[in-house]
């Protein structure tokens, strides 16, 4: 067997070839293609590239095509790649094109492509616009999609599969690998990529993986979401002084931006950390990556921006700070360090509030056991698809027929009906039954050859400027009032501040001075900030897995070094109730001076437990006619009434019947206005409205009121529109996890009911009592009131010992 270029180039720098990555060479070389899955740090880079270079494969035009979820790996992956490119294939050009790319440029590459190219999604579907392009896409001769577990349950997951079905087109025999780190679903996601029978590949070596848990000097038995975080800040830094380098990971930019500022005022760490969030200037993200690589800077504080694929080589740890509510989350941010095949990647993980130590316990076990979640992949969006005809007939005139086959390759709408395909093109071709009365909905035409193309060039260029899945932002631009941008903030935020109000943003205490159109413009406060930027998207579900794990560790009793500081906690739970557990529905009722709670807690995610909270309050308020305030956290639900609840388990059990479960959560959600808010996103990607040109975009104000008035009249004249329908699968699936709900409430209305009276707040119930009071104002200080309430508790539970 002929030994692969690859392998000498790695052999002299002392890099041993691993098995899967020759497993891929040697399977591209027999023509097939398929689903490479490793950990972070294995190689999956040059597993990618050695598809491509072999002796048939010649410069000469695009070779490689490598798309990445992140535009900002781009920069870094294309140094990775031009390393061995540079001795193998000297005359080979690697490339990025992206949002970032400049325009000089992108008019460079429309004259000649690079050898390698490496995009994003969106950019690749662009790239099939330009007719001129069309042949040199035809070239090449491997697609690499990078990091497929991030695409692969979103609707980037699906424009990628288009893309794909059209560059077969364009060369049948063109071949596709993708790169993943481990799912639970390997077999499922090769499919969704390649079509039937994917070649899998799996790392044999398993990542060694250490999971450890920075112990709180006080756990304390009542704790709430947030109350330890920042207290275990001189943990922390003592951890990150220990260290050379340190990532250390956030759930949310305001989390982010409050531990980045703490650390900052510490005297030894002045200068020393960086902050790294996507809503950051580009200069700024890219000083904090660069810091960190050189090691000018000890620790950079980042969200999920820093994920995936840049090699931080020299990181020596990784924190984690509260819970990353999933397995698969907390395995790619451990990888980070330890980013070499048989290093070892060592998270430490910071508990927010005392049960999250059991959390952190259950992960451990789960990846023991090798429970790694699946992530399900997106099929049939008919908004998606319909901004790719577009995009199709734009780069070169279409047969109906043709392009219909060529959109069932595409796993995703291997079920594409013909109904549901001639709705498609009436809807773009006349704006389908309400739109047709108006011009700028009548977006394809046929030409005299019976072909489909672009109406006009205003439609064509406007097509241009929308392509892609992700809805705009709610943003805007942050600037100094003497020049120079910040980054971005949300424009509900904003809106909430007056001109003299302060605000923390990227480590600094900002002062709102002015807003003008979509800028707002600060300088550096004089007084205290008052203010976090609160970003959407924040809210992370604790996976179905980790949650099963998480109440198995509570009944069987935590392992390891969590054990004993969760037992004050658990002893007093269980002194005044009972544990959660999967063998029965744990449910409290007591009153307080607030009104009459009821708590359950089935330990299945916040989106469930919101969605099942309303549900239950709608049944509740049909028997009998009371005001009730629901709260929820991953672990329960508490139903608040201003009257006494009654003490049935029939009654309960009839509220968490399956019966009427769909058409009464609808009701309980007000699934129309969820509904509404959503289809802002469809009618972006299915074009239907316009966000404005660069630099006099339209307000997010006045995008959501065009695609409202939009839905109301899709609503009353054509209520059958596909994209109606679309729109409420989406909103079931983002906001109520419904496939979840709909086992969580079968399971629920088969168990039977561990009903306890405890006199006082337990402390399972404590953090959804404080998580009702968030949702209020009050002249005092939150932490303060909680806190004075936490005291009198344990007070309370001092005298019943």
């Amino acid at each position: 067997m002929s030994t692969h270029p690859l392998e000498p180039w790695m052999l002299a720098r002392g890099w041993q070839p691993l098995d899967h990555q020759r497993d891929v060479w040697q399977a591209r070389s027999r023509g097939e293609e398929g689903l490479l899955l490793a950990p972070t740090g294995h190689g999956k880079s040059l597993a990618g590239l050695g598809c491509v270079l072999r002796k048939d494969v010649q410069a000469g035009g695009l070779r490689l095509l490598w798309i990445t979820p992140l535009r900002a790996l781009a920069q870094d992956l294309a140094a990775e790649l031009a390393l061995p490119l540079s001795e193998l294939r000297p005359d080979w050009q690697v490339q990025s094109r992206s949002g970032d790319t400049s325009a000089y440029r992108k008019q460079q590459q429309r004259k000649r492509l690079p050898e390698v190219l490496i995009t994003t999604p969106e950019s690749a579907s662009l790239l099939l616009s330009y007719g001129d392009l069309l042949p040199a896409l035809a070239q090449i001769d491997t697609v690499v999609v990078d990091e497929w577990h991030e695409l692969i349950a979103n609707k980037r997951g699906i424009q990628t599969q288009l893309v794909l079905a059209a560059l077969r087109q364009l060369n049948p025999a063109l071949r596709v690998w993708g790169l993943s780190a481990t799912l639970g679903n390997a077999q499922q996601a090769g499919e969704a990529l390649v079509g039937p029978n994917p070649t899998l590949i799996h790392a044999q070596r398993r990542k060694q993986l250490e999971i450890h848990t920075l112990l709180p000097k006080d756990p304390q038995r009542i704790s709430w979401a947030g109350h330890l975080g920042l207290k275990m800040l001189d943990q922390v830094k003592a951890k990150l002084l220990q260290a050379g380098s340190t990532l250390l990971f956030a759930n949310t930019r305001a989390q982010a931006e409050l531990w980045f500022e703490a650390l900052t005022a510490e005297p030894e760490l002045q200068d020393q950390v960086g902050l790294h969030h996507g809503s950051l200037d580009a200069s700024v993200r890219q000083a904090a990556e660069q810091g960190l690589k050189t090691g000018t800077l000890r620790c950079v504080v980042a969200t999920s921006s820093l994920d995936l694929g840049v090699d931080f080589s020299p990181v020596e740890q990784v924190i984690q700070i509260g819970s990353p509510r999933t397995l698969a989350r907390l395995v790619q941010r451990a990888g980070r360090a330890g980013h070499q095949p048989g290093a070892v990647s060592r998270i430490l993980c910071v508990p927010t509030h005392t049960l999250e130590m059991a959390e952190f316990a259950a992960a451990r076990q789960a990846w023991a056991e090798g429970r790694m979640e699946p992530r399900q992949p997106l099929t049939g969006s008919l908004d998606v698809l319909s901004q790719h005809v577009l995009t199709r007939c734009l780069g070169q005139p279409q047969d109906a027929e043709q392009l219909y086959a060529e959109v069932q390759q595409a796993p995703a709408y291997a079920a594409l009906s013909r109904k549901q395909w001639d709705w498609v093109l009436d809807f773009l071709g006349r704006g389908g039954e309400v739109l047709r009365a108006y011009p700028e909905y009548h977006r394809l035409q046929t030409n005299d050859q019976g072909r489909l193309m672009v109406s006009n060039a205003t439609t064509a260029r406007r097509h241009r400027m929308m392509i892609g899945t992700i809805a705009a932002d709610s943003t805007m631009s942050l600037r100094w009032t003497k020049g120079g941008r910040i980054g971005q903030v949300e424009e509900a935020f904003i809106a909430r501040l007056k001109p003299g109000d302060s605000f923390l943003f990227a480590g600094r205490a900002l002062e709102l001075v002015r807003v003008q159109g979509l800028t707002a413009y600060a300088r550096l406060a004089r007084g205290k900030r008052v203010a976090v930027p609160r970003w959407s998207g924040g809210r992370l579900p604790l996976s179905e897995s980790l949650a099963a794990a998480f109440v198995t560790q509570l009944q069987q009793g935590v392992n390891g070094p969590e054990h004993q500081a969760l037992q004050p906690l658990l002893a007093l739970q269980q002194q005044q109730s009972a544990l959660p557990s999967l063998e029965y529905l744990l449910v409290e009722s007591l009153r307080s001076r607030e009104g009459w709670h009821l708590c359950l807690y089935p330990c299945a995610g916040r989106a469930v437990h919101e969605g099942l909270g309303a549900l239950l309050a709608h049944r509740a308020s049909q028997t009998q006619p009371r005001s009730i305030t629901v709260a929820a956290n991953d672990y329960g639900l508490e139903l608040l009434s201003s009257s006494a609840w009654p003490e049935d388990h029939g009654w309960l059990k009839n509220l968490l019947s399956i019966q009427d479960l769909e058409q009464e959560i609808e009701l309980a959600m007000n699934a129309t206005e969820l509904a509404k808010r959503h289809f802002r996103e469809i009618a972006q990607a299915a074009g239907l409205v316009f966000t404005g040109y660069p630099g006099r975009g339209k307000s997010a104000r006045q995008v959501q009121m065009s695609t409202g008035l939009l839905f109301d009249v899709f609503a009353r004249y054509d209520p059958d529109n596909p994209l109606l329908h679309q729109t409420r699968d989406e909103v079931r699936l983002r906001e109520l996890d419904w496939p979840r709900l709909e086992r969580t409430v079968k399971r629920l209305s088969q168990l039977p009911l561990r009903w306890t009276h405890p006199q006082r707040l337990t402390p399972f119930a404590f953090p959804l009592y404080a998580e009702a009071q968030r949702q209020q104002l009050s002249t005092e200080s939150l932490a303060d009131r909680l806190q004075r309430m936490q005291q009198q508790l344990e007070r309370a539970a001092g005298d019943i010992e």
